[in-house]
């Protein structure tokens, strides 16, 4: 499964809120900050920092989708 951040960076436009500013306010690393700029995994500590710092729910934040598999259709 991957997971896609791209809800999140439509709430930070939605709050007139820069990356650095999440950062910031959810006391998240540069790392962390990097990671889901590549929509690659964080640990939930990280993703509740966020959820708290924007009150809301991870659902809000990101979206977890298939890998594109193109085996799985073999027989």
């Amino acid at each position: 499964m991957k997971v896609c951040y791209n809800k999140l960076w439509k709430k930070l436009i939605d709050l007139k809120m820069r990356r650095v500013d999440l950062r910031d306010a959810a006391h998240i690393s540069t790392c962390s900050l990097a990671k889901l700029g590549k929509d690659e995994n964080v640990s939930m500590e990280v993703l509740k920092k966020i959820c708290s710092a924007l009150h809301c729910n991870v659902g809000d934040i990101m979206d977890i989708l298939p890998e594109d598999d193109k085996n799985i259709n073999r027989k």
